[in-house]
């Protein structure tokens, strides 16, 4: 069965989760915390450095211009004279563009900014105190700055005489705005640069990641010649040497185990084709004997018996192990047939005497192609394994689904214990520990499965949910066989 692919949504999240994705989303995150970072301190930093230079100069500017007019400037001045002193020290012999107030007591310049002193400043300065405050009137930012004129008679005493200037800071504030301007366009370099950085970087780390992945899949899927090309010295170099360590490790024990495995099949097959021929000659004589065992006193007839049934059982072993060696050895050739797969299972049944004691439910005709005998062997494994373990009858269920041929045998004894399913098919392998002197070798269901893959079919096993055991083989059914067609082998 084809697996399905996975929905849009989650192969999206796959992809987001990956190591390049999160290495890219590191590093624009790093850069733009830098970005935002450098760009904040640098504006804070600059803006506040032009500000008070700005503030720092009006004010020793507007001091010295009123130390070197305020002595000629006769006390209590007049309306006129302040007048006169603002004039001149405002328009075009004031500091840029600033606007000047002088006041004394209730008497004050006349004044054409559009904004006020603040009060605050007004009340420092005529406590006798030079001082400047920067502050907001009608959307513009401005710098107020105040300086108290000593008297003549006593240099270090306040006059009473106040003289204010007020700056807009239009210049400073663009200027702000230009530096965080540039201050984002660095940031968004910053991010671009990074990201092209993360890339470079991600396919410099991530390229012999994947090459270490491809080399695991591959040796994965017994390519065990996979090794990887080492360059440099860093971590992912000790990786990789480890990783190809590793892999000659694991090919030099593979192909030690495979070779021990081989010989071990090929003893088997030895031994069992030497033991083929004595077997012969001693099957013949047991049972010429068998004859006889009851002209025979009654323990020389048990003893006889019991070496007759063994000997009957070490030839069935014999033979299993012969059949499961043509198996591994790919000696056994399949010759399909086109045969009613209902008339050779109640042939099965008939040749081994077990017709009265499996319940089949067969349809009247299942036309089929596959190799007889080997159906015969299947089909003769599964209902020899259900009559030991199980209680007569055995029910044998034939039909066919999805253009399969479904063939299901079902016992009535205890079922499998949930453990010993995964390894019912394994050879010499007895589910019931307590018949481990049965007269099944252990090879029945191991040799009854490498048929069915013979055909590209498969058996399955499991508890029916009444209780007992059931095994079901599955077999393609082949193309449709036609009337009169002739027998047909195939390697």
């Amino acid at each position: 069965m084809t697996a399905e692919p996975p929905p849009r949504r989650t192969r999206l999240r796959r992809a987001l989760a990956g190591l390049r994705p999160r290495m890219l989303a590191g590093f624009l995150a790093v850069a733009a915390l830098s970005a935002l970072a450098t760009a904040a301190l640098t504006y804070r930093a600059a803006t506040n450095s032009t500000l008070e230079l700005t503030q720092d100069t009006t004010l020793d500017e507007l001091r010295r211009r009123v130390d070197t007019l305020a002595p000629g400037l006769p006390f209590p001045p007049t309306q006129g004279e302040l007048d006169s002193l603002v004039g001149q020290l405002s328009g075009t012999a004031g500091f840029r563009d600033w606007r000047v107030l002088a006041a004394h007591g209730d008497d004050h310049s006349e004044w054409t900014q559009p904004v006020d002193v603040p009060p605050a400043l007004t009340a420092t300065v005529t406590a006798g105190h030079a001082a400047f405050q920067r502050f907001t009137a009608d959307g513009r930012p401005w710098l107020a700055t105040g300086v108290p004129v000593t008297g003549a008679a006593a240099p270090h005493a306040p006059s009473g005489l106040t003289v204010y200037a007020v700056l807009p800071l239009d210049r400073e504030q663009n200027a702000a705005t230009g530096l965080l301007a540039a201050a984002a366009g660095a940031g968004v370099f910053a991010l671009v640069l990074a990201a092209g950085l993360a890339l470079l970087a991600a396919r410099q780390v991530l390229r012999p990641v994947r090459a270490l992945g491809d080399a695991a899949h591959a040796l994965a899927q017994g390519r065990l010649d996979t090794r990887l090309t080492v360059t440099g010295h860093d971590e992912l170099a000790q990786l990789s040497k480890t990783f190809n360590h590793t892999a000659r490790t694991l090919q030099g024990t593979i192909e030690d185990l495979r070779a021990v495995e081989s010989q071990g099949r090929r003893f088997a097959a030895d031994v069992s084709h030497e033991l083929r021929t004595p077997l012969a000659a001693m099957v013949a004589v047991t049972d010429i004997l068998d004859e006889d065992a009851e002209q025979l006193p009654e323990d020389t007839a048990t003893a006889l018996r019991m070496i007759s049934n063994e000997t009957a059982r070490l030839a069935r072993l014999v033979n299993d192990l012969i059949e499961i060696s043509r198996l591994d050895a790919g000696a056994a050739p399949l010759h399909t047939e086109s045969v009613d797969a209902a008339t050779a299972v109640r042939e099965t049944l008939d040749l081994r005497g077990w017709r009265d004691r499996v319940e089949l439910d067969l349809p009247g005709a299942l036309p089929v192609r596959l190799d007889p005998r080997r159906f015969d062997v299947i089909v003769a494994n599964l209902v020899g394994n259900a009559l030991r373990h199980g209680r007569p009858p055995v029910r044998l269920r034939l039909r066919e689904a999805d253009d399969d041929l479904v063939l299901t045998v079902t016992d009535r004894g205890p079922g499998i214990p949930p453990a010993e399913l995964p390894h019912l098919f394994d050879r010499f392998y007895k589910a019931d520990k307590a018949r481990r002197r049965s007269e099944g070798s252990g090879l029945g269901l191991a040799i009854a499965q490498e048929n069915a893959r013979l055909h590209g079919g498969v058996i399955e096993a499991a508890n029916a949910p009444d209780g007992g055991a059931v095994f079901t083989l599955l077999l393609p059914r082949g193309p449709a066989p036609l009337d009169g067609d002739p027998t047909e082998d195939s390697p």
